[in-house]
């Protein structure tokens, strides 16, 4: 049977991956790009789901406008691909985020709801962190791909940064806590010392 610590270990767990996965939504380094054109002049590329970012050194400032624009999304060019998977990949990925708030809203309503709904709770909180999971992989897979396959990218140096790893973090987290879940229910014994009525008969 699954123990209120066990719950509150995997909350704790989705919490975290919780704040990873916004972290990764909101910071725009998905893919990033370095390149030092002489030892006075460095360039900076990141790019997130929502905003791409550059910098200089020599401006000192950073740059940040809307991604993908408006021309890069013209459905006539392979602009249109791209910004088709780009887009798929942030919908994935604010689905995701509701996803971990609905089970963090799960986990306090089984834990709070006494031990019967302790009993099966485990079976609806691991098919929503499966899902989770499943949608955050299927968002890296995809940035993965547009990373080395899509034009966007030819130029080389381009590489995975903090917020897919962030993301792909937040993903292990939510299948662990899920198998966490599922393994306890079967391998610990009923909570609260629950007595058998063949061990009753016997001792009688």
């Amino acid at each position: 049977m699954t123990r209120r610590i066990v719950y509150s270990a995997a909350l704790v767990a989705l919490v975290a991956a919780t704040a990873l996965t916004i972290t990764s939504v909101s910071t725009p380094k998905w893919v990033s790009y370095s390149a030092t054109a002489d030892p006075n002049h460095n360039v900076h590329d990141h790019i997130g789901l929502h905003r791409r970012c550059t910098s200089t050194s020599t401006s000192g400032s950073e740059i940040c406008v809307h991604f993908p624009s408006p021309r890069q999304c013209d459905s006539t060019t392979d602009g249109g691909r791209f910004c088709a998977m780009w887009r798929t990949t942030g919908f994935l990925m604010s689905l995701a985020v509701v996803g971990e708030l609905a089970s963090i809203v799960g986990f306090l309503v089984i834990m709070a709801g006494g031990k019967m709904k302790r009993e099966s709770g485990w079976r609806i909180l691991g098919v929503l962190l499966g899902l989770v999971a499943g949608v955050q992989f299927c968002a890296t897979a995809l940035v993965t791909y547009a990373l080395d396959n899509d034009d966007f990218f030819h130029v080389p140096g381009y590489r995975l940064d903090s917020s897919w790893y962030f993301a792909t973090s937040s993903a292990c987290i939510a299948v662990l806590s899920a198998f966490g879940l599922v393994i306890s229910a079967f391998v610990l014994p009923p909570e609260d010392g629950y007595e058998f009525l063949n061990d009753r008969s016997a001792r009688v």
